[in-house]
């Protein structure tokens, strides 16, 4: 394909709901409270207690196989996993790069739609990479996922399922390193997790709720990230729940920021950056600023002293941290301004930390994996 070929960048409608006429995946544990499933089992004419020893199973023994559940009573054991454990996706293909050590699957829910997952092992940690919709509908033109549209939001189980499925991987030493535990959540994967508000939510408190209510794990180890849905970056701050906040920036000026996130034609750079420093006041959690870094697109030394000075307009406290992010780039994806959207040279990224640093700024460059099983979102789905 030349360059002629492909269509220019152009600020396309944002989308908020979800295309008409899907219908819902099936109710699962993770979507209800733990009083929530005890009465989901006694309308199924079940008994109620059961619906904690299907807990203890899923989240804590995580348990995947029906005959493995022995404490359940074998003449309704088939009817309390269908009414509490349904089958929510199917993986279609499981790619591993770095050693075994990060394994990207690609799911196929209940409908037909694709989402991916990523579990990424590292000394000491292992970091689930989750999408919360099918597709997304905010259109970066640099963005596997954005190129697509949006198919629909996930369920708050959809998302948990993801999680609950490298937790198995791991406990079951199947990935190099022996057993282990999910010890971070990061929802950056496929969609804008604040565009699935809701069911986001929800996820953080199954997989922050003691265990066997949920998965027990710590929220400080959980990342939400967003491109800026500023009403819904203030709601997230007063929720009391204290996960990190991830913005995706990726450049300090309107003019540009328009083009490559066109959400900034509604809510401006001031208005984003705000609402990200008003979660670091109210949740004294320090907001992490995502900035992939585009060849002679964003990666100017000017537009580096331009970031630090709007980040260092609200406070030296050490508030914020950028993230830089080499850009896994997308096969076939449009022309900007007559360059084709790919990594910043190193040097331009060694002297756009040394522009932000000088200003104070905390700043590392993400390292970056699975760029040999296109393990940037959504680009598996797209070449199923």
């Amino acid at each position: 394909m030349t360059e002629s070929d492909r269509a220019p960048i152009k600020t396309l409608p944002l989308v908020f709901e979800e295309p008409k006429g899907r219908g819902k995946p099936p109710r699962h544990l993770a979507d209800l409270t733990p009083e929530e499933r005890k009465a989901r089992l006694e309308e199924l004419g079940l008994p109620g207690f059961r619906a904690k020893q299907l807990s203890t199973h899923y989240f804590s023994r995580l348990v995947d196989d029906p005959a493995q559940m022995t404490d359940l009573p074998a003449a309704q054991r088939d009817e309390l996993v269908a009414g509490l454990l349904p089958d929510l996706m199917t993986p279609l293909r499981t790619m591993e790069a770095d050693k075994g050590t990060t394994r990207k699957t690609l799911w196929k829910l209940f409908d037909g739609s694709l989402v991916e997952s990523v579990l990424m092992r590292y000394p000491g940690r292992a970091t689930m990479c989750v999408s919360s919709q099918a597709g997304c509908g905010m259109a970066c033109p640099f963005c596997a996922t954005g190129q697509g549209g949006l198919q629909r939001n996930m369920s708050t189980a959809e998302i948990v399922e993801q999680v609950v499925a490298g937790a198995r991987a791991l406990d079951r030493g199947e990935v190099p390193g022996g057993p282990g535990r999910v010890s971070n959540v990061v929802f950056m994967g496929m969609g804008e997790p604040m565009a699935n508000y809701k069911a986001v939510i929800g996820a953080i408190h199954r997989l922050t709720d003691k265990t066997p209510d949920g998965l027990g794990m710590s929220a400080r180890g959980i990342t939400v990230s967003t491109v800026g849905l500023v009403p819904r970056m203030k709601q997230l701050a007063d929720e009391g729940i204290p996960v990190t906040l991830a913005l995706s920036l990726h450049a300090p000026d309107d003019e540009l920021r328009n083009e490559l996130v066109p959400i900034n034609t509604r809510f401006s750079v001031a208005e984003t950056v705000e609402a990200a420093w008003d979660y670091a006041r109210k949740t004294k959690r320090r907001v992490s600023i995502e900035y992939a870094m585009m060849r002679g697109i964003n990666d100017q030394a000017w537009r580096a002293d331009l970031l630090a000075d709007v980040l260092n307009s609200y406070g030296e406290w050490g508030w914020v941290h950028v993230n830089l992010i080499p850009l896994n780039p997308t096969k076939g994806g449009p022309i900007f301004q007559g360059k084709v959207f790919t990594k910043s040279e190193d040097g331009d990224m060694d002297e756009f930390v040394r522009r932000l640093e000088a200003k104070g700024i905390p700043t590392t460059v993400r390292d970056t994996r699975g760029n040999d099983i296109d393990a940037a979102c959504g680009q598996l789905a797209a070449l199923e």
